[in-house]
């Protein structure tokens, strides 16, 4: 038996954009008008009720060369705040490991890029409104005060590393919050904060598809010992990125020049995790794979689509696996391929998928 190959190409995977669903924070049903941007608003109050966070969305996209303004409200009743300020934060942050590892000293949470904001007083006089803002206000009144992030566009999207079915407490992953709390400084180490100052709302980061672009190619040929003639084999896709669910079609074409017999063609797709942080570990994951019985004599020519169609439904056992990031109990799917312009390093978790095709000869010497 032998085995040429295999033939490796790359394909990305985005989510598909659809209509958000509503998950986690508290949700109010927005009827006026002016709303007509947003169906639905989430919102966080503190302990106290001093403090009320807003958001419009909870989804922010990366287009590859810039990313969604994370924009909202806070509302603030200033009677509570016995002369302390109103701060806002967004953070994307690798967490790592179980709470449990906290009370032994080891921290299991990294932020990788914050940026802070004074809401109140407002520390810059009047800034633009974003529609999405202009909109919340008219629900919250005078008491909103407005908050805008941009976020670089080296920072990863939302992602988990999927736990096995036998882990507890919180998955690997990349995360991002955004947390209202009142203090007197915005980061003074010896200010302590307590929970009932603070409310927060979990955001993800999610990829945007871009322009689909014609489909990779790659082309090998291997020679056998004891055979002075090689197999070639080239493999392409119709397309460079698929959505989640998206069958994926891979033609095949072989020249077996050999007196060997073809009897079978093994399509698989890998998934990538590159976790970036410390250091640079690569993790391989196979999240589909298919066998088909073929049979291609010897000094003949052989073309074929091979259709295979990688799902998280079919890899739900496998620990590490890289999934999208969710909000609380919401479906999720494999994670999206990380596109980025390739000019700034990213760190925290980054994604690629590749395909494989090997061919298994027997006979003939």
């Amino acid at each position: 038996m032998g085995r040429p190959g295999p033939s490796i190409i790359q394909g990305s995977f985005v989510k598909r954009r659809k209509q958000r669903r509503v998950a986690g924070g508290t949700e109010d049903t927005t009827g006026s008008p002016s709303a007509a941007i947003m169906s639905k608003v989430f919102k966080k109050t503190s302990g106290n009720g001093n403090i009320t966070l807003y958001l419009g969305r909870r989804d922010f996209v990366d287009h590859v060369d810039s990313v969604d303004v994370v924009d909202g409200i806070v509302k603030v009743d200033p009677s509570g705040l016995n002369g302390r300020k109103v701060f806002v934060y967004l953070t994307c942050a690798f967490r790592y490991g179980s709470d449990d590892l906290d009370v032994i000293g080891l921290t299991f949470r990294r932020d990788i890029w914050i940026k802070k904001v004074q809401v109140y007083p407002p520390a810059d006089g009047n800034p633009t409104k974003t529609p999405m803002q202009e909109s919340l206000l008219k629900k919250v009144g005078e008491q909103g005060c407005p908050f805008s992030f941009q976020m670089p566009t080296n920072l990863p999207c939302s992602v988990s590393l999927h736990p096995g079915p036998k882990d507890d407490g919180k998955a690997c992953g990349v995360d991002f919050e955004v947390k209202a709390y009142i203090a007197n400084e915005p980061s003074n180490p010896d200010e302590v904060i307590e929970k009932k100052d603070t409310c927060r709302l979990m955001i993800r980061k999610i990829q945007f598809a871009p322009t689909n672009k014609a489909g990779p190619k790659v082309a090998l040929s291997k020679q056998f010992m004891m055979s002075d003639k090689p197999i070639h084999l080239e493999a392409s896709l119709e397309k460079e990125i698929y959505y989640h669910g998206d069958p994926i079609n891979v033609s095949v074409k072989i020249n077996n020049e050999t007196s060997k017999t073809i009897k079978k063609i093994k399509v698989s797709v890998d998934q990538l995790t590159n976790v970036v942080l410390y250091s640079s570990d690569t993790y391989t994951k196979e999240v589909c794979s298919e066998e088909f019985a073929e049979n291609i004599a010897a000094n003949s020519t052989f073309e074929k689509s091979f259709q295979v169609t990688p799902l998280l439904s079919n890899n739900k056992e496998k620990r590490g696996l890289a999934v999208d990031g969710k909000l609380k109990d919401e479906d999720t799917n494999l994670a999206s391929t990380t596109l980025s312009q390739g000019d700034k390093e990213i760190q925290g978790i980054i994604i690629h998928y590749k395909i494989k095709i090997a061919v298994t000869a027997s006979g003939g010497g």
